[in-house]
Parts: structure tokens; C-alpha cells; sequence
């Protein structure tokens, strides 16, 4: 028992120390202005995952590479958009995954340019729902992928958004879960969930949660997209 213990805590600090590394490149990716007016989408993802391998050595991504701008931010993740330009008055967000000694990071965040109020509004929401979405699985030791979910979507709503995909959140651990788990519902934090978030996998281990917060604004056609890990 000591030592699951002991390995479950390596487990937790490795997750941690990955989205640590996560936060660092998208700090760095705000610091020198990536996200600019004048950019292709795909043209910003690969200056990410080339700054990803100057600080960090060669990196690989679990998933798909996201950038999204204007109306392509209402799309959920499985959507594959036209390039598209980012504007001088643009919403736009990125969702990466990348590896870090073989432990996934997700991590997202959204980035506004011009002075659009409704936009900026918009961002500081996302990490707000955010908390109020960790406070409630803190608070609720048996809460299950679809309570979670329509927590969520409650706070979205309060804010003024609409809630973006299907789900708002998934597993995370050791590289690749997404083979294994990606399209099974008990694998997400979403309506069709009905199992506790705390509990084990397949394996035995504890299962670590990535919460997922997409806010849409339908009528000007544009979202913004927060995630990073829900129970570390």
C-alpha cells in the first residue's frame, strides 16, 4: 500500500511538473506576441511548438495542434477549420498537448487583440467558470462526469455564454491515453457520464482530470477556451 501510495504522489508531481512546462510556453508564447494580427492560424501553431523545442528540446503532442480565431472559436476541438487570418480586432485561442517525460499536458488559453469590451469580458470569464467549476468538485467528493458538466454549463449561462462541445474535460495521465480512452463517454466530463470522477482506471490508478472550459458567444460568432488540470 506504501508503495501505490508512493507511486500515485510521483504521478500527481509528474502531471503537475508537465503543465507547469505547459503554463511556461504559453507565458512565453504572450511574452513575445505570437498570437499577432496578420498571422495564419497554423502559421501561430507552428511558432508554438517551435518555441515548445527551443525551451524545452524536441516535444510531442498527444493531440492535435489547435489555433482558432474569430468564428473558428466556436468550433469544438474535433472540427478541422480553413486556415484563417488572424485580424486586428480578433478573438483566438490555443489548445496544446504536449509531452513532457511521457506525461500529458493539456493546457489552453485565449488571447484577445484590439479593445473590444464583449471579447475582453469574455477571456476574464474563462478562468473565473474555471474556479467555480474546481470549487464544485472539491466540494463534492462523489460527483459524477455529468454533474460536473451541468455545474459547468449552470456557471457559462450565469456568466452570459453558452457552453462550446459535447464535454468539458477528459482524462490525463501517462502517454497515449487517448488510444485507449478517447471515445469512451466515462473518459469525459459530460452528460452521459453518470460514474464518480474519483475513482480508478483500468489499470488501478487514479484517475487525473483535465477541466475544459469553452465559452461561446453565438450571435457576434466567437468563443474563447480555458483548460488546464481540474484535481491537481
Amino acid at each position: 500500500m506504501v508503495g501505490l501510495m508512493a507511486d500515485e504522489d510521483r504521478r500527481a508531481e509528474w502531471l503537475l511538473a508537465a503543465q507547469d512546462k505547459a503554463a511556461a510556453l504559453f507565458g512565453a508564447v504572450a511574452d513575445r506576441g505570437l498570437v499577432a494580427a496578420g498571422e495564419g492560424e497554423r502559421a501561430v501553431s507552428d511558432g508554438i511548438r517551435d518555441l515548445a523545442n527551443e525551451m524545452f528540446g524536441t516535444t510531442r503532442h498527444w493531440h492535435k495542434r489547435i489555433v482558432r480565431s474569430g468564428p473558428n472559436t466556436l468550433l469544438p476541438y474535433r472540427e478541422n477549420p480553413p486556415d484563417r487570418l488572424i485580424s486586428t480586432d480578433d478573438i483566438a485561442f490555443a489548445d496544446f498537448g504536449p509531452i513532457f517525460e511521457e506525461f500529458e499536458a493539456d493546457f489552453g488559453r485565449t488571447f484577445v487583440l484590439g479593445g473590444d469590451p464583449v471579447k475582453h469580458r469574455l477571456r476574464d470569464d474563462l478562468p473565473v467558470v474555471f474556479a467555480a467549476g474546481r470549487e464544485a468538485f472539491a466540494a463534492d467528493s462523489g460527483i459524477t462526469g455529468k454533474q460536473l458538466y451541468e455545474v459547468v454549463a449552470r456557471l457559462a449561462a450565469g456568466a452570459g455564454w453558452e457552453l462550446g462541445g459535447w464535454h468539458a474535460g477528459h482524462l490525463v495521465g501517462e502517454f497515449p491515453h487517448e488510444e485507449i480512452d478517447g471515445a469512451d463517454v466515462e473518459s469525459h466530463i459530460a452528460p452521459g457520464n453518470t460514474t464518480p470522477l474519483r475513482r480508478s482506471d483500468r489499470s488501478g490508478r487514479r484517475c487525473h482530470w483535465i477541466l475544459e472550459i469553452h465559452l461561446t458567444e453565438p450571435r457576434r460568432g466567437f468563443g474563447g477556451f480555458y483548460e488546464q488540470l481540474l484535481d491537481l
